[in-house]
């Protein structure tokens, strides 16, 4: 009876505050604010959940280097190479002011320094490896646009010029430190020292950039490293004699943030989604084990679908949604340690073909996200996303054309991660989507 009279209470708040009745909210004069007006609980809205793919995301300017690959029980094979152009941060070798002085110069070694940025997912007590390769082809983007997606890719040098075999630490340790290839750090050195290196154009018409690829035989996990901090050193001294010489360095920095970028891909050949269909259609939940499935970097994502909204106009002649809420629950054990639940849900407005449209709003305009709860219980009843929907169904009922909106959901940090979630349809035996939509009569 509490709730019932909050509600009720609720709503005539809203509706004193109505506005145009296209979008779904309309004006209650105080001639229905009657004793027999009533609210009433509807838990039986059919919800479709389905499995889509974006055709492409965005990965340059993230800031992040994302570079690992492992095997997901569940989903396939996840990798992710890293590529970046570099900019020094002096083209000039440290003199007091004499020409003839560089001649003394000697290149000693070079290196790369990946500062951790605290992302990492999978399994990062295995060791994981992966080399550096010279790219072969310039670091421009392929379509009209100064974008780079995760299925961009750059040709590459088959010589690794560095190669690294690591048990990452993202949060306990601050980098990572890997020696590259004397040849190419001599190389490059004399080209600076000659001065025909001195400045970025002259560097990436020789050097036009690098790309980290994981190693194909060692699938653990995958790690976030910092662009801003992260480097490649080149040391050089001072020759002389048999007298301890002065050591330099020159930093090369991946500062140019638009053309970093990583080339993130999902191999689902023999997993539950592996005809995941094209970006425009959609994969049905009763087709994968009552499941629908989310997995950042590589554009999957999960729909869902009210196909009988408008039926709800039938309940009275004058009625209206003052809230709605959706419950929906990852599948037991399909997350663990390795593949932990993501505090929150983005949650965004589609079509028919999977074009988003913008994020799912409140009737205050502020963007909603599925917020998680973590309640412990004996069957991980109480674990899931609680997603207000009242606003979005109310518009989504009182449409006067047949076209419906679907909710799209993601994961924050689609475009710069790789986590993955699993969650149960309104059919699932255990792990079931709850919707629960008060609606008024007046």
């Amino acid at each position: 009876m509490g709730k019932f009279l909050l509600m009720l209470v609720f709503a005539f708040t809203i509706f004193s505050c109505g506005t145009d009745t296209d979008e779904g909210n309309f004006v209650v004069g105080s001639d229905y604010l009657a004793i027999n007006n009533k609210v009433v609980m509807i838990d039986t809205l059919t919800v479709e959940m389905s499995t889509i793919n974006f055709d492409s995301l965005i990965t340059s300017g993230q800031s992040r280097i994302l570079i690992g690959n492992y095997d997901d029980p569940i989903l396939g094979k996840v990798k992710s190479n890293s590529y970046f152009q570099l900019s020094a941060s002096s083209y000039a070798l440290n003199n007091s002011g004499s020409d003839t002085e560089t001649v003394n110069f000697v290149f000693d070694s070079i290196s790369m320094i990946l500062k951790y940025d605290n992302y990492y997912y999978g399994d990062t007590t295995q060791v994981q490896k992966f080399d550096i390769h010279r790219l072969t082809q310039k670091v421009k983007p392929n379509k009209d646009d100064d974008s780079f997606y995760n299925n961009s890719t750059l040709t590459y040098s088959d010589e690794s010029l560095g190669t690294v075999s690591y048990k990452p630490r993202p949060i306990e340790k601050d980098s990572i430190n890997i020696k590259m290839s004397k040849d190419f750090g001599e190389a490059l050195f004399q080209k600076i020292k000659k001065r025909e290196i001195t400045g970025l154009d002259n560097l990436t018409e020789y050097l036009k950039g690098l790309v980290l690829v994981p190693s194909s035989s060692n699938s653990s996990s995958v790690i976030g490293f910092h662009t801003a901090t992260s480097k490649v050193r080149m040391y050089y001294s001072k020759y002389q004699g048999d007298t301890d010489a002065d050591s330099f360095f020159i930093d090369f920095l991946m500062s140019n943030t638009a053309t970093q970028f990583n080339s993130i891909s999902l191999d689902k050949t023999g997993t539950i989604i592996q005809n995941l269909p094209v970006s425009t259609s959609k994969l049905s939940s009763s087709l994968t084990n009552k499941q629908g499935f989310i997995q950042s970097g590589s554009g999957v994502a999960c729909r869902i679908d009210f196909p009988n909204i408008k039926q709800l106009k039938n309940i009275s002649s004058n009625g209206a949604i003052v809230d709605a809420q959706m419950f929906i629950k990852p599948v037991n054990n399909s997350y663990s340690n390795k593949y932990p639940l993501a505090d929150s849900l983005k949650v965004y407005v589609g079509d028919n073909l999977n074009r988003i449209s913008g994020s799912l709003l409140n009737a205050a305009g502020a963007a909603v996200y599925g917020t998680l709860s973590q309640k412990s219980d004996e069957f991980n009843e109480n674990i899931g996303y609680t997603i207000p929907l009242g606003s979005f169904l109310q518009k989504e009922m009182l449409k006067a054309s047949d076209s419906r909106s679907s909710l799209i959901l993601t994961l924050p940090g689609i475009s710069k991660s790789v986590n993955r979630l699993v969650l149960g349809d309104q059919k699932h035996p255990e792990n079931k989507i709850l919707i629960k939509i008060y609606y008024l009569s007046y």
